[in-house]
């Protein structure tokens, strides 16, 4: 665990805090966002970078669920519970983003040598450990099974899982993902997704094996710490920690230099998006 630990070390870290953007802020821009600062840290532009950010109710899609077969079905069961839904431009399958749930994305440059898979996943491990070490509650990572878009890195208490970490990788920056449910109903978000699939998927046999959803294995930080913690409790144990790992924090906004890189990576996949949805209306 101490190469992840490492990881965290690092001369600076770059903040930004996209956490109380509110509706305004789509989840296409999430997604640009961090391949943008994925190419940042990579080629020099930019230190390791930690962002935060919350969308409201969207369910985002991995690219196989756009294959099940009666997608059309779950979609609009989706638009019925209130939900909007996109795709993103990475692996795993479907996750539940709301104002409970805080997305935290840590963004390394590989300068030295390659980042291995699993030290990125554990840096993300040990950072989320450290955070809530005062709880005195031991944080698992394994898949847990029944969950959505289940994972060797879901993050748990007691067999319920509050949290899934992804990972992606543009030229020499790599993005470490995690979504924390941080309050609200974790077997509800659960649910959802569960019907979702029910719907979306009917009796048919795939090719893919979709996730037989248990509710039960899963839950909201502070369902689990019996605690009612709040977005920005959160994001001030991050900073607090993150200080902890470097000589120096600072927030900063997209430069004059990253903003032509942001817009074409939000075409890009603002248009793969339109790609899918335009192929079910035909």
């Amino acid at each position: 665990m101490g190469d992840s630990i490492s990881l965290l070390n690092q001369p600076e870290w770059r903040i930004i805090d996209q956490s109380s953007l509110g509706p305004q802020f789509h989840p296409l821009q999430s997604f640009a966002m961090d391949d943008t600062l994925c190419f940042s840290a990579g080629s020099g532009r930019s230190p390791a970078i930690a962002r935060a950010w919350v969308h409201s109710k969207t369910v985002v899609l991995g690219i196989q669920d756009t294959k099940l077969p009666f997608l059309e079905k779950g979609l609009a069961f989706l638009k019925d519970q209130g939900y909007d839904y996109i795709v993103r431009n990475s692996g795993g399958l479907a996750v539940v983003l709301d104002e409970g749930v805080l997305n935290i994305s840590l963004i390394f440059p590989e300068t030295e040598r390659k980042i291995d898979i699993n030290r990125g996943y554990e840096a993300m491990w040990s950072l989320i450990r450290v955070m809530f070490q005062d709880f005195n509650r031991r944080i698992d990572a394994y898949e847990i099974e029944g969950s959505y878009c289940p994972g060797s890195f879901d993050l748990s208490i007691e067999g319920k899982k509050f949290a899934g970490i992804s990972q992606r990788r543009i030229r020499n920056g790599v993005a470490v993902q995690i979504y924390l449910c941080v309050n609200g109903s974790g077997a509800d978000r659960a649910g959802l997704i569960r019907d979702f699939y029910s719907l979306a998927k009917g009796d048919a046999e795939t090719k893919f094996s979709y996730p037989a959803i248990n509710p039960k294995v899963m839950a909201s930080l502070s369902e689990l710490l019996d605690e009612e913690l709040r977005i920005e409790d959160v994001m001030l144990r991050l900073l607090q920690n993150l200080k902890l790992y470097s000589g120096r924090i600072f927030s900063s906004p997209l430069s004059p230099e990253e903003i032509p890189v942001y817009d074409a990576y939000f075409a890009r996949i603002a248009e793969r998006n339109e790609k899918v949805f335009m192929a079910l209306e035909e």
